[in-house]
């Protein structure tokens, strides 16, 4: 099958589609570009899609680089057979190619090269093809080396001594060729995935470890969820427990001696012997090997799609915007250090607070809090979820309470993750923003800015450390990394970053920006003031006007020239959007004004899409999304994710009782289930089984991180503090 033909049966999708998208990528368009502005051309296909296009493309187009490697390496040998040709035309993994290659790979020194050298593979191929009736006994002493006749410079490891030897290399050979044999491996794999069971056994069955549900443990290779794999992977890693696959030996060596044994005869036992010792020295091992592996890609693949789609919900949630929010970094010994930020996410003041053990010094930090309350207007506290957060959370309420009380004002607290604060905190970045803070501060600042705008703050650490995966330090950290950028990428393109006030880190995931090209803006900005228009870009050194096609439509500029800026209408379409605001009797400048905005929204939605895009000579997805965004110039698409749950008071897990209904805010989204904050300093954990009264193959199909979900306390563990909740309410 061609490439276009295989991506279009696997991804379910039209085959025009394909090709007119791999002409857009080979061209260099970005994925984010080419999902927001090129639909027509592709119909429509999302991000996601576009991605797993991209990189299928990618892996399909190694394979026929690595077939046509093969066949050339083959026929350099003289080898290469139509039968050959043909099964690489049909083999649609790398593996399999490499299956057929194995034959005529150069071998390092095996039983098999060693008995080859001693002239025994004419021997092994009459025992192989079963066809000669002499005494098997009798053929081997025709390759015995007569001593009598060798000349003295005769190398001594290629003399065969005896007919036991003789007999033996022969096997040795017929061994190998049975190894070597891609339909056995084919069909020795296939079977294996179909019926092969994995069984861990403990190193030490009296030790205590959280892999003692592995101690005794097996389940069939086709069933093993990504998660538990990958649990195994850390647990045999960690020298807890021994890893074994098991595997129809019996089904295995019949189906071989079947295909190979030619009736009987006097080379029957021979051969018994050669392909068991072929299936237990050279086969069963390397097929382990790649079922384990195998295994852990498939594995890694869905714990990494995972933590995308996490990650992809956090770096969206919702901004708390227009409030005074004091960052608060809990610690024991060192103190809670404080940064209170103002709702342009300005640094007002840093301070640090010590009511946590040893110093307890709860009133004289209550004094600092209320005096920072009241000098800076504050409105909210963004709690950080490390060390000391619980009790730092129980401080606050009662803070919050005397402000109430005393001062008539309403303040609130939110929890908020502080996963890759001390990250960012040493980091140069974190250096160059505030050279004159101490690291120890710099993360109370990220809090209370991931409260303010997650995704602003959130870029500026590796998406790896943001802490809403599952094995993410056990899968391939390339591939990770790679499939982190995207999401990255997809979050910052869909929401738009303000260029006057957007970071080098922010903008450096713009689409078409680069790192380089991120800090040359912002160099641009600091030497020539705000920018007015998009086409100012231009001028930025090495932004060339292949980058300004594909970063201009996400770059917003909220107070320039042209109010067309603030929305994601790409300049290529600023006549068209004119053109349609004359239609509706209105200009671009009504877009400012807030009186005209619902009356623009009203005659938008009357418009007859089908018939408006003949008369522009536009496409309908193009059209409208262009209405979309006039009637909402400057949104942000966040607003309409669900805001952080704000609380006033704490709740203890004392206070948690059987059946009490709660509202959460859901933390992280596993293959077995989801982890909501419920308010209590540990996650509660909602298993897959209490997500529905119906089947779910996966969670996320049911919640996405952020969500604010009502869940029921269905089991309690005092000793270990864990919560048990359920969505079945």
């Amino acid at each position: 099958m061609e490439i276009i033909d295989i991506i279009a049966s696997e991804l379910n999708i039209n085959k025009k589609q394909v090709q007119a998208t791999i002409k857009l990528i080979d061209e260099g368009n970005t994925i984010p570009f080419i999902a927001r502005y090129r639909k027509e051309v592709t119909g429509g296909l999302s991000d996601e899609i576009l991605r797993e296009l991209g990189e299928r493309l990618n892996y399909l187009r190694n394979l026929e680089d690595r077939k046509e490697e093969v066949r050339k390496a083959i026929e350099n040998q003289g080898k290469l057979t139509d039968e050959i040709i043909n099964a690489l035309e049909q083999a649609s993994i790398l593996s399999e190619v490499e299956d057929i290659y194995r034959p005529f790979k150069q071998k390092k020194k095996t039983r098999s090269t060693i008995a080859k050298a001693k002239g025994l593979e004419p021997f092994a191929n009459i025992i192989y093809e079963q066809n000669d009736k002499r005494d098997i006994e009798e053929i081997a002493k025709e390759f015995v080396t007569d001593i009598n006749e060798i000349r003295d410079d005769f190398p001594k490891e290629n003399i065969v001594n005896n007919i036991e030897e003789a007999i033996s290399g022969a096997l040795d050979i017929i061994a190998e060729i049975i190894s070597d044999s891609p339909k056995y491996r084919k069909y020795i794999k296939k079977v294996c995935y179909r019926e092969a069971r994995l069984e861990t056994k403990a190193t030490n069955s009296d030790e205590k470890s959280s892999y003692e549900m592995y101690y005794d443990f097996a389940e069939n290779v086709n069933s093993l969820p990504s998660h538990r794999i990958l649990a195994i992977n850390r647990g045999e890693k960690e020298e807890f427990i021994k890893v074994k696959i098991l595997k129809p030996e019996d089904k295995i060596i019949y189906y071989i001696e079947k295909d190979i044994i030619k009736g009987k005869n006097q080379f029957e036992q021979y051969l018994k012997q050669a392909i068991l010792d072929s299936w237990k020295r050279l086969i069963e091992p390397s097929v382990e090997r790649e079922i384990r592996s195998d295994l852990t890609q498939k594995a890694e693949e869905k714990a990494i799609k995972v933590f995308g789609n996490n990650a992809k919900q956090l770096l969206l949630s919702a901004p708390i915007k227009n409030l005074t929010v004091i960052g608060f970094d809990p610690a024991y010994r060192t103190g809670c250090k404080i940064a209170v930020i103002d709702d342009t996410g300005k640094l007002l003041d840093t301070t640090t607070i010590y009511p946590t053990e040893p110093q307890n010094d709860v009133e004289g930090a209550k004094k600092i809090l209320i005096n920072l309350i009241n000098k800076y207007n504050v409105n909210m506290f963004a709690i950080g979820n490390g060390t000391a957060s619980r009790e730092s959370e129980m401080f606050v309420a009662d803070v919050i309470k005397e402000v109430k009380d005393k001062y008539k004002k309403d303040v609130h607290y939110a929890i908020v993750s502080e996963a890759g604060a001390s990250v960012y905190s040493a980091s140069k970045l974190a250096t160059e923003e505030y050279p004159d803070i101490n690291v120890s501060l710099r993360g109370a600042i990220s809090i209370a800015r991931r409260l303010q705008d997650p995704l602003a703050e959130l870029v500026k650490i590796d998406p790896k450390a943001i802490g809403v995966g599952q094995y993410q330090h056990d899968v391939d950290q390339k591939r990770l990394s790679e499939s982190l950028t995207g999401v990255v990428e997809d979050a910052v393109n869909k929401v738009g970053v303000d260029v006057n006030t957007a970071t080098p880190s922010l903008l450096s995931y713009v689409s078409g920006i680069n790192k380089t090209i991120a800090n040359n803006i912002v160099k641009y900005r600091d030497e020539n003031g705000k920018l007015k228009e998009r086409k100012q870009l231009l001028k930025v050194p090495k932004l060339g006007k292949v980058a300004y096609e594909q970063c201009a439509g996400f770059i917003r500029i909220m107070d320039g020239i042209n109010p067309l800026e603030t929305t994601a209408v790409h300049p290529e379409s600023y006549d068209i959007a004119e053109k349609l605001l004359n239609k509706i009797e209105c200009s671009k400048d009504d877009l400012l004004n807030k009186n005209s905005l619902n009356d623009i929204k009203e005659k938008l939605s009357n418009i007859n899409i089908d018939e408006m895009s003949v008369e522009l000579n536009v496409g309908k997805m193009t059209l409208k999304d262009i209405i979309d965004e006039l009637s909402k110039p400057g949104r942000d698409p966040r607003e309409e994710m669900p805001k952080p749950i704000l609380r006033s008071d704490v709740l203890k897990f004392e206070d948690l009782k059987e059946g009490m209904i709660l509202t959460g805010t859901v933390r992280n989204v596993i293959d077995f289930g989801a982890f909501v904050d419920i308010g209590v300093k540990h996650d509660g954990l909602v298993h897959i089984s209490e997500m529905s009264e119906n089947y779910i193959k996966n969670p996320s199909d049911i919640v996405k991180v952020g969500e604010v979900v009502r869940v029921k306390v269905i089991k309690l563990d005092s000793e270990r503090k864990k919560v048990a909740l359920s969505m079945k309410l």
